[in-house]
């Protein structure tokens, strides 16, 4: 039988973070100064920190290098961290993965710093689960570079990974490696546009579209 693993992103798929994310690059902003520019929270969703500050840079004129700008979001992030949840649903899919022995990987535009927060807080660290971070690879997702290193990690070939995302950007980067991609939104974003190829999955249930593409032999297209 083929080996196959699933990669899943972390925030807003595996961990319910996605708003705590929002709300401290939020405060880092008002506490310069600033103030937050409208449908900050949907624009930002999947995002790496140098695009968000490129964003906002642009967007309302921020003067705060890079690094301050990092230090003074992380600085909130993680005193809010160790509350964090995993998002419903996820539970029942990595239970699904080990009822059909298939392997599995995170894939994260977070930095190492705030994805080991994160995964400590809600019981998802083992010795040997494979994640890749923005701190892992030249170029963050909407690349395909980090989903192409889990599968070298894993000593896999693109078309037996699939790849779980609730972000565009993050099933652009799935879809650029060449591997089946489900798009598995948060049930209050069904403003996000998905790329053509993607498996969308229901928001409350992801488990019938996985155990379908687990079943199922993927044929990238060329």
């Amino acid at each position: 039988m083929t080996r196959k693993a699933v990669l899943f992103d972390m925030d807003g798929t595996l961990v319910d973070s996605e708003e705590t994310h929002y709300e401290t690059m939020a405060a880092a902003v008002v506490e310069h100064g600033y103030s937050v520019p409208p449908g900050f929270a949907k624009a930002i969703t999947g995002m790496t920190m140098a695009d968000c500050h490129a964003y906002l840079v642009k967007l309302i004129g921020l003067h705060l290098s890079l690094d301050d700008f990092v230090a003074a979001k992380y600085a909130h992030y993680l005193r809010q961290a160790p509350g964090l949840k995993m998002r419903p649903g996820a539970r029942a899919a990595i239970d699904l993965l080990r009822a059909r022995g298939a392997e599995m990987a995170i894939v994260s535009n977070s930095d190492r710093m705030l994805a080991d927060a994160n995964l400590r807080a809600v019981g998802l660290q083992w010795p040997d689960l494979i994640t890749v971070t923005r701190n892992d690879v030249r170029l963050g997702k909407p690349h395909a570079e980090p989903y192409l290193r889990a599968a070298y990690l894993l000593d896999l070939k693109p078309q037996d990974c699939i790849v779980v995302e609730d972000s565009a950007p993050g099933a652009r980067a799935g879809l650029a490696a060449g591997m089946r991609v489900i798009a598995w939104p948060e049930k209050h974003r069904p403003d996000i546009v998905f790329p053509e190829g993607v498996v969308m999955a229901d928001p409350d249930d992801i488990t019938p579209v996985l155990a379908a593409c687990l079943s199922e032999t993927f044929v990238p297209q060329l």
